[in-house]
């Protein structure tokens, strides 16, 4: 993008091996090779048990919803407004975990409630989470039950201001809840300190489907019948980066299962060009940001239809359109990268451990992206600041380990409000407050960040040699997906290497490295690293290295291989 840029050397991170006598038993009792056992291990899968739940996901495997606290109370509020011909409102925020959280929950209640509205609010008239200005449209059309997903743990005044208009609140949300929490019919959030629910990392959208599920168990109608929502769950999950473990994984499982046999329209769209089976991969990469590009660009509530229609002919020109603000949004994001990146250059000298960059023009609906480019580039806290009416709206981005929401707290003083994770954030603040906000800021980050949060880190499993890859290796670590957090794509290390001769730049513009190399066994294999294309000179001198990679199917011409998709050279 711009020359000049900071460079981030990665740092390796092993993670710890278990002891040979477990990996030994652990390969003996599954009749795998100790790669294997010893990968197992180290995701707390160390008996038959555990692997086989881990390796054959069943329906069994998912937790009654009543176990939710308020579950009871959330169905049968439901069930009263079914049999009394109530209208409901379904209330979403507008990313991708709100957006299939609308679409999932409509379209179970579509053909059960009399009158039904989806909602999910504009990113810039009413901002994220449940605006008065939805409860206003609810009491309009005589609605008088709002279900909140994905939002609501901190809209005390709003449910009270429901209330008051005779409207009752269920509300579903993952966030964690303060002391008080709303004076709902219901409110579903297994992080509550009083709910014994056995899985506390549901998405929005998850808890949404236990909503259902709870209901369809009430109704007395079959599981087998949710089966065709289970993809708007997964797409959820490896959408908002929660982990693929325990009731996620099994959700995560199906529901690729569901979206490989039998994909809905509006997603087929996006998918027509996959020329092998989806993987969590193409939830993130290539359905997550279209879907988030409706609320991005546009209204959320287009996302909702693309995800609630079956009719082909009416999906076409809705899912053209969000491709349409898709590639909008990725022209925006890029130049107003730029344009951060050239502010951060200029304040190098003032901010050193956080990055606070402001333009009243940017795009409101781009700048969480754009925090998370920045820090590809400058590695640190990142706060990326728009005008939004008379005030300045801010997404927040941190590195791994820094908790931003701490950082955000000492600042409180500087901001109109703020809320959000560990890792990201949004606030508002008044314009004369910028510059309050860039010292507090500063100030906090500067004291508190640790040494190795300043450079960025990359974690693997094993070292290991060449001679230890194979098709079968490959074939068992397949079946270890759906990858995604706490449970990544196994990462290898290899030292030792050098250039066979076959080592070049690929690419159109040449930044990509295909590495054609030997281990110490003289076992030799090909990767390809993108991004990688600096290091060429190194290798052509024969300088021995070490380097990080997956293990991946490389299909050309025909022909299948196995090849390194190299993460990390050191020298």
């Amino acid at each position: 993008m711009l020359k000049d840029l900071k460079v981030n050397i990665m740092r390796w991170e092993k993670v710890p091996e278990p002891s040979v006598q477990k990996v030994k038993e652990l390969s003996e009792i599954l009749s795998v090779p100790k790669t294997i056992a010893s990968l197992l291990a180290q995701r707390k899968i160390d008996d038959f048990e555990s692997a086989k739940q881990f390796f054959r996901p069943e329906w069994s495997h998912l937790h009654d919803p009543f176990l939710m606290q308020d579950m009871d109370a959330a169905v049968n509020r439901i069930q009263l407004a079914i049999e009394k011909g109530e209208g409901i409102m379904v209330f979403g925020d507008y990313d991708v975990d709100g957006t299939t959280s609308v679409a999932l929950v409509s379209s179970y209640l579509k053909d059960k409630v009399l009158k039904l509205r989806p909602y999910v609010p504009d990113r810039y008239l009413e901002g994220y989470g449940i605006s008065k200005r939805g409860i206003n449209e609810a009491q309009v059309d005589k609605i008088s039950l709002i279900i909140a997903l994905d939002c609501g743990i901190k809209a005390i005044e709003q449910v009270n201001y429901a209330k008051g208009l005779g409207i009752d609140f269920i509300i579903c949300d993952h966030h964690l809840p303060e002391i008080e929490i709303p004076k709902a019919v219901a409110v579903l959030d297994p992080k509550r300190t009083d709910c014994s629910y056995p899985f506390k990392d549901l998405c929005g959208c998850g808890i949404g489907f236990k909503l259902i599920q709870a209901l369809n168990n009430k109704l007395g109608l079959l599981d087998s019948e949710l089966n065709t929502y289970l993809d708007l769950v997964a797409t959820a999950i490896a959408a908002d980066i929660v982990p693929i473990v325990g009731e996620n994984r099994t959700l995560t499982h199906f529901g690729i299962k569901q979206l490989r046999e039998y994909p809905r329209p509006g997603l087929q769209f996006f998918l027509k060009d996959l020329k092998r089976p989806l993987n969590v991969s193409d939830l993130v990469f290539v359905i997550a940001p279209r879907i988030n590009a409706a609320g991005r660009m546009d209204q959320g509530l287009n996302a909702v239809e693309l995800l609630m229609n079956t009719n082909h002919d009416r999906v076409l020109p809705i899912a053209r359109s969000i491709e349409f603000f898709n590639t909008e949004r990725r022209s925006t994001d890029e130049r107003i990268t730029k344009e951060a990146l050239q502010q951060i250059k200029l304040n190098e000298e003032t901010h050193n451990s956080s990055s606070v960059v402001f333009h009243p023009s940017w795009h409101k609906g781009v700048i969480g992206i754009v925090a998370s480019r920045l820090i590809e580039h400058y590695y640190r806290p990142t706060v990326v600041l728009t005008k939004s009416g008379d005030l300045l709206a801010g997404s927040v981005r941190s590195v791994s380990g820094f908790n931003i929401y701490k950082a955000l707290e000492a600042c409180n003083h500087t901001m109109i409000q703020f809320g959000g994770h560990k890792y990201a954030a949004g606030l508002t603040i008044k314009p004369d407050k910028l510059n309050a906000f860039k010292e507090a800021f500063e100030a906090y980050t500067e004291k508190h960040i640790l040494p190795r949060q300043r450079q960025p880190a990359v974690t693997y499993d094993l070292d290991i040699n060449f001679s230890d890859l194979s098709s079968k290796l490959l074939r068992i670590l397949d079946q270890m997906a759906p990858f995604g957090p706490k449970n990544m794509r196994p990462m290898f290390a290899t030292h030792n290497c050098t250039d066979a001769g076959g080592s070049s730049l690929v690419g159109n513009d040449k930044k990509h490295l295909r590495l054609d190399i030997i281990d110490s066994t003289g076992k030799r294999f090909s990767g390809i690293g993108f991004g990688l294309g600096h290091y060429i000179l190194e290798i052509k001198k024969q300088r021995s290295f070490s380097v990080l990679y997956s293990l991946e199917e490389n299909r050309y011409n025909g022909a299948i291989s196995l090849q390194l998709k190299i993460k990390s050279l050191k020298f």
